[in-house]
């Protein structure tokens, strides 16, 4: 800890912010420190902490002091950390927290996950060196100048700060495409993968028995997400929730479309973890990304009904279809328990209960709640005279 100096939390002109991240504890060593939780900030120079409750509290660190680092699992009740081990400090260093340390290295405990991206953009910038092309101006004591140094000021200055960031700018275009140009590879391959199943489907169309049908949901079933959104992959709050809610209307599409545009909060989220083998989502996590939903302007919308059921509907679903094929179902048996109905239409019980109770909030269904069960009956009173 005693590399760290103290520091205003400003960012320099010629550095640039790469990734932050919230919930961060700083060990000198193995040793936790008073910098218990707060914010680090990684730039093309430094690595900062500054406190989160009180904004003057701000310390740094240069990235040209690492000499290398390494990851530490998360265990039980520990968090995962990222230890970094640092060059000998410097005679003429800066004032900070920490005047001496019987340690060389430092450990950033996160709390709020979020380590697997930080620790690869921070490999990217001590790959880069980008503080040796970017140099932040250091102070100069009055009356003394650099030996050696010709500081560009006026036009010519931000002629070459502008022609550093178109380079800098090109070279990223540049790995980007090559990437792009691996993925377009990869991209034909899959479509050709899918052209031949569905010429293979196409083939045997009419031919297909019900085995095989199931055979192939199994399949599919068992494949699962490949890779889902985590909080060591999106960090956490709105950012994770958000990306959350994408990849839940991608995976739940199919499935709504099943059960007739509506399913409910506990058969997606036994669906959704299934899906996602060992990395299981919390019930906050999920009602969290779920009311996502509509913010995002995505196809599904969280519902909650007056019992307090909550579902996940389709935004096409249409409510007065649904209370029809109620009504028109409880019609032809003469009356119909939830327990009934939900095993003629193949839906849960609960979710039965919910749609026979909306129907009777409309007028088109009447109840007979006795010591037998609560049966669901016609209203006669709409249809005779």
């Amino acid at each position: 800890m005693d590399r760290w100096a103290w520091a205003n939390g400003l960012l320099d002109m010629a550095e640039t912010l790469v990734i932050q991240q919230r919930g961060v504890r700083l060990y000198d060593g193995d040793d936790k420190t008073k910098f218990d939780s707060g914010t680090l900030l990684l730039t093309t120079h430094r690595l900062l902490w500054r406190n989160q409750k009180t904004s003057d509290c701000c310390i740094s660190l240069p990235l040209w002091q690492i000499v290398f680092f390494e990851e530490q699992a998360a265990g039980i009740g520990k968090s995962a950390k990222i230890i970094i081990h640092l060059q000998v400090a410097a005679p003429n260093k800066e004032s900070g927290p920490y005047q001496s340390s019987k340690y060389s290295f430092i450990k950033l405990s996160f709390r709020e996950h979020g380590q697997i991206e930080f620790y690869r953009r921070l490999a990217e910038e001590l790959s880069q060196k980008r503080w040796e092309r970017i140099s932040v101006p250091q102070p100069v004591p009055a009356g003394r100048s650099q030996p050696g140094r010709v500081k560009a000021v006026g036009i010519v200055g931000i002629e070459r700060k502008l022609a550093e960031k178109r380079k800098e700018t090109d070279k990223n275009i540049s790995e980007a495409f090559e990437d792009l140009s691996k993925l377009m590879n990869k991209a034909k391959e899959m479509v050709d993968l899918s052209k031949s199943i569905a010429n293979k489907i196409k083939e045997k169309q009419g031919d297909i028995s019900e085995d095989e049908t199931i055979r192939f949901k199994s399949y599919l079933l068992s494949m699962g997400i490949a890779d889902p959104v985590t909080r060591e992959t999106h960090g956490s709050g709105t950012h994770y929730h958000m990306q959350l809610a994408k990849q839940l209307v991608t995976m739940l599409h199919a499935p709504l479309e099943e059960q007739g545009g509506m399913m409910a909060l506990t058969e997606v989220y036994c669906l959704t973890n299934r899906a996602r083998g060992m990395e299981l989502l919390s019930p906050e996590d999920l009602v969290n990304a779920c009311k996502m939903f509509e913010a995002l302007k995505l196809p599904m919308r969280l519902r909650v009904f007056d019992s307090g059921v909550m579902v996940v509907q389709l935004q096409s679903h249409n409510e007065d279809e649904m209370i029809a094929s109620a009504l028109e179902t409880v019609s032809e048996r003469g009356f119909l328990s939830s327990e009934e109905y939900a095993k003629l239409v193949g839906i849960s019980v609960l979710l039965a209960k919910e749609r026979l109770l909306l129907a009777e909030k409309f007028g088109h269904l009447c109840r007979d709640d006795s010591v037998e069960s609560l049966r669901f009956y016609p209203n006669l009173f709409l249809t005779q005279d």
